[in-house]
């Protein structure tokens, strides 16, 4: 499996939250609890400030719909987007 979290998509970053959270109830209850240290201290990658990571967890009688951004780019998103982050926004630490 590919390590380097840098290089990887978003959603094999997800995946590999997602597979370790069901095989460790304790990394669990701390993404839900602390999702933005959880994810710096299991893949050493920092989210620049004002960005928000939120971990839900599914019940039998609740689902969630994440939808996209809007279309409409603001000029705060455009000048984020010609900044090019990387994956989610985060980079490596320091």
């Amino acid at each position: 499996m590919d390590t380097n979290y840098e290089t990887m998509t978003f959603g094999a970053i997800r995946e590999r939250l997602i597979e370790k959270a069901v095989e460790d109830e304790t990394f669990r209850a701390r993404l839900l609890a602390e999702p933005r240290e959880t994810v710096q201290d299991e893949l050493g990658l920092q989210a620049p400030e004002g960005f928000t990571l939120m971990v839900h967890e599914e019940t039998a009688n609740t689902s969630h719909l994440v939808l996209p951004p809007s279309a409409k780019l603001t000029e705060a998103t455009l000048a984020q987007a010609a900044g090019g982050h990387t994956v989610m926004g985060m980079g490596r630490n320091s």
